[in-house]
């Protein structure tokens, strides 16, 4: 077969395929009437109608052609925007299963399948070709062993969600710093393994868009939740290589231990609503990728960013799986929190269901199951706030858990109930269905909001750099100032800010569940107010390593060794207060400071600052997981008091080990009937032979 020959090929795998003798392209369109290939070099562009068609799979094979090859896609069909189909062959699409990209658009007219400005909109036809401002696809046959995966059990992992580029940008003698190969550095490394961390979150590496809107402004999509294409990295983190970058960094992640997260969008893409530009799924096959109103020339936008995918569609659902596949299997990740995972689960009615298509297919994937799924349990669709309602193996994000934390610490009245669930992993919420206690993700601050920091030095929002007017992000944060908004000379107000945040740290390494920490927040970083700066790449959002909170980290270090050495903390099975056969002793006491359980009287009581908590191992444990000691946590939003320390056994004591009002304390074994709590601090005792 000469070179550059067309041959029919294959249906599958879609994608661009390297064979012996060249390059199968297959890519899905149901109702298009015609698919062209394009083909890059120096010489231009050549185009190549593929020539078979098995159901809505187009395909060809090209001899000759060898990874490193660019291409895109033109696809024909009918221009009706009303009836929901928007073809147009003048505009170069990238293929959804590209494996890496040459860069990202650009933001001219020419990128619109319809006349911008037109009084019609986009009703009208554009004829520009666009193919001088998008980026190209290119052929990859990147294939590397099976990754080495830590495979952390839920109940021993610490998560730490950063941003592929923040983390690093500012980090002295990396590198590339600021890209997905400086995560992997001995520096960056060095301080996990330090911090305790067992997993680190990674906001989307997938390609991203920078919305129009942002680049006009000279902004970016700093967060990168506009995805345009679910297999390929992200350009602009390659430093100039190609995928094998984002596996090495991977690689040596998981030489130290640490598993990889991805936090991935699979519910709505860039393309944006019925005015944005025609790049991928649009000009493929509109009517297919994307969710339609009844007049099928707007979208359902359950995601508030203009579209929603259509995981109704079998071939969308199997671009989703074929995507999240490929990034366990080829990029060698340990698994993936879903951005708007309500989305996910929306079927044809709008509804939310638990037993949705997507669900169901991730339910039974041999490949899936072996790794962590996590859910950001809601989206701003009708019923959107699905907290609770995700199957097994899905864990949550749980936003109740960071607002319940965040207010009783702030000294709102009657948050003491709150509070106590929270740290019980919230039971009323996940126990159900079999589901362990681990499936509720704990945190405190996350990308969206405010930092540590800034939850101790601001009373409200400061967005002012975002462009919006101040009008974008949380109106609430549970925040405090402490009296004086932004940095304080003080000291007894800085004192009392930093003593906040250790009570914050303590309770999310303290509570049932699976912590996340957010980058930074353990070295005091600071975003000056910002509470949505999704649009800022700059020194607002990079981590400044030269200024580092010692006390904090510290501190941090020591909670999460304490939370390791002590699994009464991370337990599979729920506390609800009940006898264990083995001993009938109860699982889960709350007491007041005076040593007597707390009645309901005492939970009601909306001034009530003080609890305090024996937790053992729960009822029902496996005799090889049962922990024959307890651990006693005194929790004061209030003044200080003295706490009746419970009855020791004979030959035992409680032995202090933590306390946020005096954080460098080592170790101290307590055979006293009553100690001290300081006031706005956390205690902890352990049961421990004297």
């Amino acid at each position: 077969m000469k070179t550059g020959e067309i041959s029919g090929g294959a249906a599958a795998p879609l994608g661009a395929t390297v064979t012996e003798e060249g390059v199968n392209f297959a890519v899905f369109s149901d109702n298009a009437t015609a698919m062209t290939l394009c083909l890059f070099d120096e010489a231009g562009e050549r185009r190549i109608k593929l020539p078979e068609r098995d159901g809505g799979v187009w395909h060809g094979h090209v001899s000759g052609v060898k990874p490193g090859q660019l291409y895109g896609y033109r696809a024909h069909g009918p221009y009706r925007p009303d009836d929901g189909h928007r073809f147009n062959p003048n505009k170069l699409l990238i293929d959804p299963y590209a494996r890496a990209l040459t860069g990202h658009p650009m933001w001219t007219d020419a990128a619109y399948g319809y006349s911008r400005g037109a009084v019609a909109g986009d009703l009208t036809f554009d004829t520009r070709d666009s193919v001088d401002v998008m980026p190209k696809c290119i052929v990859s046959d990147f294939a590397p062993p099976p990754a080495n995966h830590p495979r952390t059990p839920w109940e021993e992992t610490i998560i730490y969600e950063a941003h592929p580029k923040g983390l690093t940008r500012l980090i002295d003698g990396i590198d590339a710093p600021g890209t997905l190969s400086a995560l992997g550095s001995a520096p960056v490394i060095a301080h996990l393994e330090a911090l305790g961390i067992t997993a680190i979150e990674l906001l989307p590496v997938q390609a991203f868009l920078d919305d129009p809107f942002l680049v006009e402004k000279g902004l970016v999509n700093y967060w990168g939740y506009q995805p345009w294409c679910y297999f390929a990295p992200d350009p602009r983190y390659l430093d100039g290589a190609g995928p094998e970058v984002f596996r090495k960094t991977v690689d040596r992640l998981h030489e130290a231990g640490i598993e990889v997260l991805l936090d991935v969008v699979y519910n709505h893409t860039g393309e944006a609503d019925h005015l944005g530009p025609t790049l991928a799924y649009r000009g493929l096959d509109n009517k297919s990728y994307y969710r339609l109103e009844r007049d099928n020339r707007y979208y359902v936008n359950d995601t508030g960013t203009g579209n929603t995918l259509n995981l109704d569609h079998p071939m969308v659902l199997r671009m989703v799986m074929d995507s999240l596949r490929y990034w366990v299997e080829v990029m060698g990740v340990d698994g993936f929190r879903f951005d708007l995972c309500a989305t996910l689960g929306r079927t044809g009615d709008g509804g939310f269901d638990r037993g949705a298509a997507f669900f169901d297919a991730v339910r039974q994937d041999p490949v899936l199951t072996q790794v962590k799924l996590i859910a950001e349990p809601w989206d701003i669709g009708p019923g959107g706030y699905q907290l609770g309602n995700f199957p097994a193996p899905f864990h949550e994000w749980n936003d109740k858990f960071r607002d319940g934390a965040r207010r009783y610490w702030r000294g709102d009245p009657g948050r003491a109930p709150d509070l106590a669930d929270r740290i019980t992993g919230s039971a009323f919420i996940f126990d159900k269905d079999g589901r362990p206690a681990t499936s509720s993700v704990n945190f405190i601050t996350a990308h969206d909001g405010m930092t540590l920091a800034d939850l101790t030095r601001y009373s409200r929002k400061h967005n002012e750099a975002n462009g919006e007017g101040g009008r974008d992000g949380h109106s609430e944060d549970f925040s405090d100032s402490f009296g004086e908004e932004g940095p304080t000379e003080n000291e007894e107000r800085a004192a009392a800010r930093a003593q906040r945040r250790r009570n914050l740290l303590a309770t999310l390494f303290l509570s049932q569940g699976t912590p996340m920490l957010l980058a930074g927040d353990e070295l005091g970083n600071t975003q000056n107010g910002n509470n949505n700066a999704y649009n800022q790449d700059n020194e607002t959002t990079w981590i400044d390593w030269a200024a580092i909170d010692e006390e904090t980290l510290e501190f941090t270090r020591r909670l999460i060794a304490f939370r390791k050495a002590h699994p009464i903390l991370s337990q599979r099975l729920f506390l609800h207060s009940r006898e264990r056969m083995a001993d009938g002793v109860t699982d889960l006491f709350w007491r007041r400071e005076d040593g007597e359980p707390m009645s309901s009287a005492d939970w009601n009581d909306p001034a009530r600052k003080l609890f305090t908590v024996e937790m053992r191992t729960a009822s029902g444990t496996p005799a090889y997981r049962s922990l024959e000691y307890a651990i006693f946590m005194v929790f004061n939003s209030g003044p200080d008091a003295e706490v009746v320390l419970p009855d020791a056994p004979q030959g035992q004591c409680w032995c202090a080990h933590l306390n946020t009002a005096r954080p460098s304390d080592p170790p101290l074994k307590r055979p006293v009937p009553v100690v001290q709590a300081r006031a706005h601090s956390v205690k902890v005792f352990v049961l421990e032979p004297i």
